[in-house]
């Protein structure tokens, strides 16, 4: 940490900034700190249970908010992930769809690359028929910079398996995923 505050520091200086103001004193160690905090997955174990019903439709949870920091500015972006897998021999806790969303994101990220880690874990963890994730985002540094479009989302998928090559499970889980949320 001692080394992130220096950096912001000597970031503040070279913007022709004063840190050693009474209103900036604290700012490097604060800053450094929540750059820390933002690029700290919380760990989890996955918790899988054996499909015993043969459940074959769709598991899907939507709207599971998350921020990040994009890698190419260092300012965050936010949104709402939706994802949805068909389950094969092993179906997932709940709490893992978005634990799985939060760990990829507490990283330095691009909405793709983000999205597709999503979707790629959950192939390779679960194995199940097919996986689908789609994210919405709002990126400040979009926003707040060069172009300044405020209010703009981007949206990104993934589909594996059968959500990608069955017509049908395609259908359905794009419908959940663009479905209006109900208030």
């Amino acid at each position: 940490m001692a080394a992130a505050e220096r950096a912001v520091r000597d970031l503040l200086v070279a913007l022709g900034r004063d840190p050693d103001s009474e209103h900036m004193a604290a700012t490097p160690r604060r800053a450094a700190g929540a750059f820390a905090e933002l690029l700290t997955g919380e760990p989890f174990d996955l918790t899988t249970f054996p499909n015993d019903e043969d459940y074959d439709e769709l598991v899907f949870v939507r709207d599971i908010p998350f921020r990040s920091l994009c890698e190419h500015h260092l300012l965050p972006f936010h949104g709402v992930a939706h994802v949805g897998y068909l389950p094969a021999d092993r179906i997932l806790g709940l709490s893992k769809l978005a634990r799985v969303v939060g760990r990829f994101a507490s990283d330095l990220q691009s909405q793709e690359r983000l999205t597709k880690q999503v979707a790629d874990w959950l192939d390779l963890q679960l194995r199940p028929l097919g996986v689908g994730v789609v994210i919405e985002a709002e990126h400040l540094c979009m926003c707040l910079r060069g172009v300044k479009a405020m209010g703009t989302r981007t949206v990104t998928s993934a589909l594996h398996g059968q959500v990608r090559h069955d017509a049908r499970s395609r259908q359905e889980f794009l419908a959940l995923a663009t479905a209006v949320p109900r208030p």
